[in-house]
């Protein structure tokens, strides 16, 4: 059935590329223009201005909710890399019978409304808040809930495409451990799932703003909201540095991620004799 599919045209896939370009820059666009207006004309003191000291008050909850994001976003893409991609790996080598059950159990995220999870996280977090402070980088662990079912489907995409069986057999035989199974052998072919579940886990981190704000925790969205009631360009700035960030970074792991080029040797030619 699949053989018969005709592809669409070279022509095809540009126009189709532009519109969404364009559904993509027109928004980006018009906030740049917002955060270039001065009175009747346009100019970058609004850009300029974030790094006024007299506005230095006003903006330092952006820059506090910057940074707290940019930790958490590490920390949850620890999380994601050190304790959900090994126990994916884990269930597929070990527990496949387990497979369906763990899948549900990793989708189901998706499914609970940011609401419930606060509702069932504010008592979780009390004991945390007592053990471990109350630090924005506490939120990594919520984080990691909400990054689950997205992280699981892109680590498993990439498990499913390779024999991971196989492949940790032949290295055990030859006296590897599993540390080192994970880390040499089936990390490098699990790289482009790897690299999506962490680009997925920083969007998230950078976009996320129901639970921050009703566990109390100050991050770039908490902040924006509420600098945005002293000063409306600034969070709209720093809206259009956090895509950019995102757009560069999936640019990169793209093409980390990507095929690398196999270079075809050349054909030998017989010397011509003198």
């Amino acid at each position: 059935m699949s053989a018969g599919l005709i592809a669409p045209s070279r022509a095809t896939r540009w126009i189709i590329g532009v519109l969404v370009g364009v559904a993509f820059l027109v928004p980006l666009a018009a906030t740049l223009l917002h955060t270039l207006r001065d009175g009747d004309g346009y100019s970058v003191a609004n850009w300029t201005g974030l790094f006024d000291p007299a506005a230095a008050g006003t903006l330092r909850p952006l820059w506090i909710g910057l940074g707290n994001s940019l930790i958490l976003a590490l920390v949850t893409v620890a999380i994601v890399l050190v304790l959900i991609a090994p126990t994916i790996i884990l269930v597929n080598l070990r527990f496949p019978q387990l497979k369906r059950a763990f899948e549900f159990v990793a989708l189901l995220p998706i499914s609970i409304p940011a609401i419930v999870l606060v509702v069932g996280l504010a008592p979780i977090y009390l004991q945390v808040s007592r053990t471990l402070g109350t630090g924005a980088w506490t939120l990594a662990f919520a984080y990691g809930i909400t990054v689950l079912p997205f992280a699981y489907r892109a680590i498993q995409a990439s498990v499913d495409a390779i024999d991971i069986r196989t492949l940790s057999e032949a290295a055990r035989s030859l006296g590897s451990g599993w540390i080192t199974v994970v880390l040499r052998v089936l990390a490098p072919n699990l790289r482009q799932g790897l690299l999506a579940a962490s680009l997925i886990s920083v969007a998230v981190v950078l976009g996320e703003f129901t639970i921050a704000s009703l566990l109390n925790r100050q991050v770039l969205q908490t902040a924006m909201v509420l600098v945005s009631k002293q000063d409306v360009y600034a969070p709209a700035i720093f809206t259009l540095i956090a895509l950019v960030f995102v757009f560069i970074l999936l640019l990169v792991i793209g093409g980390i991620g990507g095929p690398k080029a196999v270079r075809t040797p050349r054909p030998l030619t017989k010397a011509k004799p003198q």
